[in-house]
């Protein structure tokens, strides 16, 4: 074998090892995270954490005791930048269990379990409130470009859309286990069927799924970055997922008891944005690459 055979022979067993080990040689090396901040333990079972660009502020859904579920005691903290809490209980009032928040035209919309809560962010106050008929747990809520509002009904395993402030089942497939995670994104859609582990692409028009990725049990939140994802996992687990469906793991806070609910990402700041759960905190992390 000669000189030029050996560094290719070497070169290519280098790559076979980093695709085939569990260390990605493209993302293992080259994402990460770098925790920059986190909040006082004073929230309240943060489920979910929405970025409020207008505003410059973020929102947080205090779930407030989970096992009560509709027990009234459910809340919107509002946090800083930088991680200041600046209110635990901004909106206190007509909730029991919030969970994922999405922002349309200045109106706040929090998925709480078989209702939609509409806030206004300049009052602070409930403006109105949508009735979900037939609902079972309402989890996620994402916004198309158009201002679109989807939420996700992880015991009814559907999607629902809201249309003239009326919620119409939008998505049902048999097969769902645990629809959670939702993301419209570029005029596509994206969602996380917790249970089953599986991440999907959902064609708009036709509502045909692709299966993107597998093995991810547990799948909460999902941001986009770049063409690919970060996603949850609310066990306690942050994953990179590439847009051809190559997995990486980059935090894993199980072992100290850490959720990751629903996470945010603040582009500008290139910050993640992680809320805790039952450690009643939002970390945030710089994504590096």
């Amino acid at each position: 074998m000669n000189r030029m055979q050996l560094i290719k022979t070497c070169f290519f067993g280098a790559l076979l090892f980093g695709l085939t080990s569990g260390n990605s040689l493209v993302l293992g090396q080259t994402v990460s995270l770098a925790k920059k901040w986190e909040t006082s333990a004073t929230l309240k079972e943060p489920e979910s954490v929405l970025y409020d660009k207008a505003n410059k502020v973020l929102y947080v859904s205090n779930i407030n005791n989970p096992a009560g579920n509709a027990d009234g005691n459910g809340s919107i903290g509002r946090v800083s930048l930088n991680g200041d809490i600046q209110k635990v209980e901004w909106v206190v009032g007509g909730m029991d269990s919030p969970k994922g928040l999405g922002l349309s035209k200045g109106l706040l919309y929090v998925a709480d379990l078989t209702k939609v809560v509409v806030i206004d962010t300049k009052t602070a106050k409930v403006v109105r409130t949508i009735p979900v008929a037939d609902a079972g747990m309402l989890n996620d809520i994402t916004v198309d470009a158009q201002g679109v509002v989807y939420v996700s009904d992880s015991d009814k395993k559907r999607v629902y859309r809201l249309n003239n402030n009326q919620a119409e089942v939008w998505l049902e497939k048999d097969y769902f286990q645990k629809p959670n995670g939702l993301l419209a994104h570029q005029n596509k859609f994206y969602m996380m069927d917790m249970t089953a582990g599986i991440f999907y692409e959902v064609d708009k028009n036709t509502k045909e799924l692709r299966k993107i990725a597998e093995g991810l049990t547990g799948g909460d939140g999902i941001i986009p970055y770049g063409k690919d994802f970060i996603i949850s996992n609310w066990n306690g687990e942050i994953n990179y997922v590439t847009a051809s469906g190559q997995v990486t793991k980059l935090l894993d806070t199980k072992a100290e008891k850490v959720n990751a609910a629903d996470i945010e990402f603040i582009p500008e700041q290139n910050l993640l944005l992680v809320p805790t759960f039952f450690a009643n905190k939002v970390v945030a992390y710089q994504v590096e690459k």
